[in-house]
C-alpha cells in the first residue's frame, strides 16, 4: 500500500531560491530510487511566510521509504538540507489526508465535504451498473464487491479528481 509523506521545511532568511533549486535537483534524482512513486514541491503555502516549503512524498510502501530515506542519497541530502533550514516536520498521511495532499491537513469537515461529494455519486453509479448483477448473490458478498469497488473508484479516480476540481475551495 502506498505511503504518503507530507516534510515542511522552513528556510533560512536568504537560502530560499538556493534551496528550491538543490530541492528541485534532489526531487528529480530520488526517482532513481525504484520505491519512489511521487515528490512535488509546494511553495507560497497559503497563510505560511514565503520561506516554508512543503514537500509530497509517496513511497511504493514502508519497506520502500525506509530504504529511501536510509540511502547514501538521502542522507547526504538531509545533511545539505540542515545547513540552510531549520528541522523538518515530517507527517505520514492516511484515510483522508492522503487524497488532500497539502503539508497542512484541511478542516475534517471539509474533508467529509468533498468524500460525500465523492461517494454518494459513486455509490448511487454503482447500485445501477452492478448492482442488477450481484441481485442473486448473498446481502454480505454483495456488500463486500460494492465496498471493493466503491474504495477502487474511490482512491483512483473520484477523489483524486474531486480534490483538483475543488482545490481552491479546500485550501480556502
Amino acid at each position: 500500500m502506498s505511503i504518503h509523506i507530507a516534510i515542511t521545511r522552513k528556510v533560512l532568511p536568504g537560502k530560499e531560491e538556493e534551496f528550491k533549486a538543490a530541492l528541485h535537483q534532489f526531487m528529480g534524482d530520488s526517482f532513481d530510487h525504484q520505491g519512489v512513486h511521487g515528490a512535488s514541491m509546494i511553495t507560497g503555502l497559503p497563510g505560511v511566510d514565503e520561506g516554508t516549503v512543503g514537500i509530497l512524498r509517496t513511497f511504493k510502501d514502508e519497506k520502500e521509504r525506509d530504504a529511501f530515506y536510509a540511502s547514501k542519497r538521502f542522507q547526504d541530502w538531509e545533511a545539505y538540507a540542515s545547513t540552510i533550514t531549520e528541522t523538518p516536520v515530517y507527517r505520514e498521511l492516511n484515510g483522508l489526508e492522503a487524497w488532500f495532499r497539502y503539508p497542512a491537513a484541511p478542516p475534517r469537515w471539509k474533508m467529509a465535504v468533498v468524500t460525500l461529494c465523492g461517494v454518494f455519486p459513486t455509490s448511487v453509479f454503482l447500485f445501477f451498473t452492478i448492482g442488477p448483477f450481484m441481485k442473486d448473490l448473498p446481502v454480505p458478498l454483495r456488500l463486500l464487491i460494492t465496498a471493493a469497488a466503491m474504495v477502487g473508484l474511490l482512491t483512483w479516480l473520484v477523489m483524486p479528481f474531486l480534490t483538483k476540481l475543488m482545490k481552491g475551495w479546500i485550501r480556502s
